[in-house]
């Protein structure tokens, strides 16, 4: 589920820039909309205590809002090797991944991994170990 929220926003941010007069306002709600939802999953699934909500919302707003950045960038430098976005998605949510497990207890965490982070991990290592 995780995975496709991801994708889902990358697909999203990637059409936001190829639309090129949608407002900067327009682009800002769509992506603070997916966050919430994600952050609505994951009160939901891990039962997140307030503090850890106000945490998720901080990372996700920061990541995925730094992810948009730089995609935005390589686009408007007309960037066309695919590789070098994935590179960039990866980053962003190798980020993500290491900040969530600074604030969810152990038990968060397993779950957090079920949800799909463990096989996105593991496909991120996979896609670096290539590329060395």
């Amino acid at each position: 589920m995780k995975k496709s929220l991801t994708i889902c926003l990358l697909f999203l941010s990637i059409c936001c820039m190829a639309q090129g007069p949608q407002s900067e306002k327009e682009r800002e709600k769509q992506l603070r909309e997916g966050i919430e939802k994600q952050i609505e999953r994951y009160e939901d699934l891990l039962k997140l205590e307030d503090w850890q909500v106000f945490y998720a919302d901080s990372v996700l707003t920061a990541n995925y809002t730094g992810m948009q950045d730089e995609l935005k960038a390589m686009s408007e430098s007309k960037v066309s090797n695919s590789d070098l976005y994935t590179m960039a998605v990866d980053k962003w949510q190798e980020k993500t991944y290491q900040a969530f497990r600074k604030f969810l207890t152990d038990e968060q965490w397993a779950k957090y991994l079920k949800t799909g982070a463990a096989r996105e991990k593991k496909d991120r290592d996979k896609r670096a170990e290539k590329r060395k």
